[in-house]
């Protein structure tokens, strides 16, 4: 866990919107987030990344519709630290990746990460924001 005193990100509002993209996070830090995400389909997961997103930007992540009721999302900062306090754990790569396995992440070549679990419903198009934490 991250101290009080180090800056860190969180979900600062989440919220469906109407835009052209399914899946969209935006980026309130003072640094350029590193972003990965995850979704369910057919019953098996898929990772991807990486897309980084500098401060005051947003990054279409997912540019089709939403077909499943939660989005996972993972985020470092330039430093390599997590912006979100993540419980699933899911795939990454080091550099540009896509995983489709949740289970033997360093078997396959990957790393184990923490994922957000973001509830999306029914919603066809979502914006997610990251911001800065109270100090």
């Amino acid at each position: 866990m991250l101290a009080a005193s180090r800056i860190f990100a969180l979900i600062v509002a989440v919220m469906p919107t109407m835009a052209s993209a399914a899946f969209t996070v935006c980026n309130r830090t003072f640094d350029v987030a590193n972003v990965a995400i995850g979704v369910e389909a057919d019953g098996a997961f898929e990772t991807r990344g990486w897309w980084k997103i500098g401060p005051n930007q947003c990054a279409e992540v997912i540019r089709e519709d939403l077909s499943a009721r939660f989005v996972y999302v993972y985020a470092l900062d330039v430093f390599g630290r997590e912006l979100l306090p993540g419980t699933v754990p899911l795939c990454v790569g080091p550099e540009r990746f896509r995983a489709s396995s949740t289970e033997n992440c360093r078997v396959l070549g990957y790393l184990e990460a923490r994922f957000v679990e973001v509830e999306v419903g029914e919603a066809q198009a979502w914006r997610m924001f990251l911001g800065q934490a109270p100090e």
